[in-house]
């Protein structure tokens, strides 16, 4: 890796489960939210650059909230994130109101990358110990492709369902195949998800995807050859989603390209409902409590 690798913030979502803009929610001790924590471990792994993918309504309170804090401290720049941005010949269906999923948030943000980059969720912890792990293998590794992978019983919350991206390799740790499953939770002791009505038990060791990738920059162009397969499929159904892991697959049944799965020792935890909050301040308070994070991340030094 002949460059500082990027990170790609996905925080275009508002949140519908949570209730507000939980991108810049404060849960830390000096009023920091989980994406300075974000920003802060990547720094510290090794990243030379951010850009925050968002929708152009939510430009101001990120760059009121940002601008003066990194200044001086590590490069960012701003994608965005709209209905309407499609490849050339395709239009919004009437009464489409959100867009086309994460895999179209990175697709936006092409322009703004030039190099191998990361990609992660703005609600997401994903701990310092991962950003090392990855950056660790993509300065090693230059031609495959990344995922961290968390156990699943370490990555629920106790107020709803949650989707994720649930994963088989084989015995060299490669990616076989990534499953989006939308309705995970427990049950009487039991880990299951819905399928189609029918509820199924999952091992609760089970790798599954945080949407925590680091990729080469030949994933642009998996990326832009499938969404205009995905639009021409499903571009009509006014809530299909486009997802990265829906594009993974396609790299990895149909080309020589690989993608390592990576396991940390960092502990995940997130806030997909507002009742999460409580929780993920506690956890916050107790790695400052231990010397991981300062008081303020920010503070001069």
């Amino acid at each position: 890796m002949n460059q500082k690798p990027t990170l790609l913030i996905l925080a275009a979502g508002m949140g519908s489960r949570y209730g507000g803009l939980k991108q810049l929610d404060a849960v830390g001790p000096s009023g920091e939210a989980i994406i300075d924590y974000s920003i802060y471990d990547a720094k510290e792994a090794g990243f030379g650059k951010v850009v925050f993918l968002i929708r152009k309504e939510l430009e101001e309170a990120f760059r009121e909230r940002f601008g003066s804090l990194l200044d001086g401290k590590i490069d960012y720049e701003f994608a965005y994130q709209e209905l309407d941005m499609l490849p050339e010949g395709y239009s919004v269906p009437k009464g489409r109101v959100k867009p086309w999923g994460t895999g179209h948030a990175v697709w936006c943000a092409r322009k703004q990358i030039n190099g191998p980059f990361a990609v992660i969720n703005a609600d997401d912890f994903y701990g310092r110990d991962a950003y090392r792990v990855l950056v660790e293998n993509m300065t090693t590794n230059t031609t495959d492709h990344i995922m961290v992978a968390y156990h699943l019983k370490n990555t629920l919350s106790k107020h709803g369902h949650v989707s994720r991206g649930v994963c088989t390799t084989d015995s060299d740790n490669n990616l076989l195949d990534v499953e989006e499953h939308t309705k995970i939770f427990k049950k009487d002791g039991d880990i299951v998800f819905d399928n189609n009505g029918t509820l199924k038990i999952i091992d609760p060791e089970t790798p599954v995807s945080m949407n925590f990738w680091g990729f080469q920059l030949s994933y642009f162009d998996w990326l832009d050859k499938y969404f205009t397969a995905f639009l021409d499929e499903q571009g009509d159904q006014l809530k299909s989603e486009y997802f990265i892991p829906t594009v993974v697959n396609h790299l990895i049944t149909k080309s020589d390209e690989k993608v390592k799965v990576l396991e940390s020792d960092a502990q995940w935890f997130g806030v997909t409902y507002r009742e999460d909050k409580t929780e993920v301040m506690q956890r916050i308070a107790e790695l400052t409590e231990k010397g991981v994070y300062p008081d303020n991340l920010w503070a001069k030094k």
